[in-house]
């Protein structure tokens, strides 16, 4: 997993509450076990239209928003399915931070994972950053993790909280495969006790 870095981008308002993984990353979509491809679906019930064709209406379609990095989010974002899926769609498709008042338990934990940042904001500061990155002019955020604050166009810092472990996790890039091979040794030291002190559960050849 890449290591989290600062971010200074656009933050696209998307304030839809009870948004579920299904409609993150459609089920017919899931057909990939890699974490590359799923950006294109993002979305897709109502980034598209029957036709096919982009839903002008919908906030990541809109030229200035098609580039977002950043995601503010309704409340309850990502409830539904636990699919890892929705949060490899939404990182193939370039959104890095989200920020909302509520996640759902499952995703918000998939997000870590994967190297995506949620932040969780009271109510007063997520309605302040949604009506300002709905003006163009203002849209960009810089998002220190390091520091734990978001910075607006308007020079106002709203910091925010995180458990430090997972705030370490991101910030060096380890995700749980990296967890497991930090352990290794220990694996295989294990397994070479056990074959010692239980042969016969040792798988015979032929």
């Amino acid at each position: 997993m890449e290591k989290f870095k600062k971010i200074v981008g656009i933050a696209a308002p998307f304030t839809r509450i009870n948004v579920d993984t299904d409609l993150i990353i459609p089920a017919e979509n899931l057909k990939t076990t890699t974490r590359k491809g799923l950006g294109k679906d993002l979305f897709s019930y109502i980034r598209f239209n029957d036709d096919g064709k982009e839903n002008e209406k919908f906030i990541l379609n809109q030229d200035h928003y098609k580039d977002s990095e950043i995601l503010v989010t309704g409340k309850n974002f990502g409830c539904g399915s636990s699919r890892e899926h929705a949060v490899w769609a939404l990182k193939d498709f370039g959104i890095k931070c989200l920020i909302g008042t509520e996640f759902a338990d499952i995703f918000y934990n998939n997000c870590f994972k994967n190297g995506v940042l949620p932040i969780i904001l009271d109510s007063k500061n997520v309605d302040y950053i949604i009506k300002l990155v709905s003006f163009k002019e203002k849209s960009k955020l810089e998002i220190d993790l390091k520091e734990q604050f978001i910075k607006t166009v308007e020079n106002k810092t709203i910091n925010f909280d995180i458990l430090p472990y997972l705030k370490k996790n991101l910030l060096e890039g380890i995700d749980d495969i990296t967890k497991t091979l930090e352990k290794e040794k220990l694996i295989d030291d294990y397994e070479i006790n056990t074959k010692k002190k239980y042969p016969w559960l040792e798988k015979k050849n032929g």
